[in-house]
């Protein structure tokens, strides 16, 4: 049976789906990049108010800005925006729910006007963002708004023909005053520490550019809270699929699998209401600021210390490097040693036994996040989750060893492109030909891959860092056994 509408009532008699009417839904929410993560997260937890509430003003309409969501948009137009989400637990047993909060898909590349009314419509309280970390169009090392895009650039000249999340924000924003609307909130929930100011600079250097009197008007009237998420939602593999046709007999062209674990903080700032959802368990606070960074620097940064070497080992996924105790043991050193001195106290958080639930989490076999989905987009990550506690602790004398030895590793990783076994590594990357010329040229010159300012800026210049740099990229090409230099390592203190 085909996931859809039709055959909801008969579908919902074997896994529980919507108790509410997807026909009453109004768009309260407007969400940009539709992926796995958000279907897993904020979708889920709208899902749950509308069962729990009669709050059918909250309902979310989803973007797809690129060309490379026609995909996604083919398939949310055959099942009327449902999917499943597979909860999967680590005793081996699976949660099925049909999810119903996104009730209408839009591509913007066929229907850009569309996009921007449906923002500018008043019924639109909220406009949310997981465009990953590349989609901020942010230069790493300055901080600041790229506007040698090329995308950026036509917007600029062509205000009413947008192409990327600004242009397409700007001028419903430009609307929504024209006719003399409130603003909507921007709710960026991607994995960036401050994630809503970033929004914010980028925006107001965007609207600035195009339009200095309504970028003023930005500024005063629209707000960007800072948020914090949290879900492991791994790639769905075929075995999900099959999962759902065999037990359930039910085709989902594209469900959602993730872990039990989720977690929401958010800065309590919005410009046109919000949805209720301190009832399920979301955490409004004043500041988000110690929430984020504990989870960005031991949560995600743990993901890449664990990836990175895993690939070149020839670890296929993420459970695999955990049930390696070489592994496991290098990400909570990491997490102890480097991690933990510099971050601040987190109203509620007992630290050690975050990092206890993150080892446990990350450990689930049931999962199965591939190490290519923890690598890909390295460029992105890497300076945002890693080379900031390594500055951290450059400043305060701490210990960087562990750190810089997951860059030499990175380095390694995208020169060879293969692993210890001599198979092929699927590197996914915006930069991956960047990386590799940088890399290629380290036999030669032990800090070739460091100069890459965007990413790494000024850490060429620190002494001590080159220097821990240097030995530990010179152990990595010399040696080639990645686990028995990590066993060193941890042997050596």
């Amino acid at each position: 049976m085909n996931l859809n509408q039709q055959h909801l009532p008969e579908i919902a008699q074997r896994i529980p789906g919507p108790t509410y009417d997807r026909q009453q839904l109004k768009t309260g929410i407007v969400h940009v990049g539709v992926g796995g993560f958000h279907r897993s997260h904020q979708a889920y937890y709208v899902h749950q108010l509308l069962n729990a509430q009669d709050a059918l003003e909250w309902g979310i309409c989803g973007v797809g800005l690129r060309e490379a969501d026609r995909m996604m948009n083919d398939i949310m137009q055959r099942q009327d925006c449902l999917y499943t989400l597979v909860t999967q637990y680590p005793d081996g047993t699976a949660k099925s729910e049909v999810i119903g909060s996104i009730h209408e898909y839009l591509l913007a590349v066929d229907a850009p006007d569309a996009v921007i009314d449906r923002m500018a419509d008043p019924d639109t309280k909220i406009v949310s963002l997981t465009i990953t970390e590349g989609g901020y169009n942010l230069n790493s090392t300055t901080g600041e708004f790229n506007l040698d895009n090329p995308d950026v650039q036509y917007e600029l000249a062509h205000p009413n023909e947008p192409r990327t999340v600004f242009g397409y924000l700007t001028a419903a924003l430009k609307k929504r005053r024209a006719n003399g609307l409130l603003p909507f909130t921007i709710l960026s929930c991607d994995n960036i520490q401050h994630n809503g100011a970033v929004t914010r600079k980028m925006l107001l250097t965007f609207a600035g550019n195009q339009d200095a009197d309504l970028a003023e008007w930005i500024a005063s009237e629209v707000t960007f809270p800072n948020s914090m998420v949290d879900r492991i939602t791994p790639v769905t593999t075929a075995e999900v699929t099959d999962y759902l046709q065999r037990e359930y007999d039910i085709t989902d062209e594209w469900c959602v699998v993730c872990e039990p674990f989720i977690q929401w903080v958010i800065e309590d700032k919005f410009a046109n209401g919000r949805p209720p959802l301190e009832t399920l368990g979301v955490q409004f606070v004043p500041d988000v600021t110690p929430y984020e960074k504990m989870k960005i620097r031991l949560l995600n940064a743990g993901h890449s210390v664990l990836g990175i070497p895993g690939a070149i080992h020839g670890h296929p996924t993420i459970d695999a490097c955990m049930d390696d105790a070489v592994f496991a043991r290098f990400m909570r050193r990491f997490m102890d040693a480097e991690v933990t001195p510099i971050l601040d106290p987190v109203e509620g958080i007992d630290i050690d036994e975050y990092k206890d639930t993150v080892a446990a989490r990350f450990a689930n076999p049931n999962i199965k996040d591939s190490v290519s989905r923890i690598c890909s987009e390295s460029s992105a990550k890497l300076p945002k989750f890693l080379i900031p506690t390594i500055r951290e602790n450059l400043d305060r004398g701490g210990d960087i060893r562990l750190g810089t030895f997951i860059l030499a590793a990175w380095c390694y990783y995208s020169d060879k492109q293969v692993d210890e076994h001599n198979q092929a590594l699927q590197i996914i990357d915006e930069q991956k030909e960047q990386l590799h010329r940088a890399a290629q040229g380290t036999p030669t010159d032990w800090t070739s891959f460091l100069q890459q300012p965007e990413l790494f800026g000024d850490l060429p210049e620190n002494q001590r860092f080159v220097e821990e740099y240097t030995r530990a990229v010179q152990s990595v090409y010399r040696e080639g056994d990645i686990r028995q230099l990590m066993q060193g390592l941890l042997s050596d203190r």
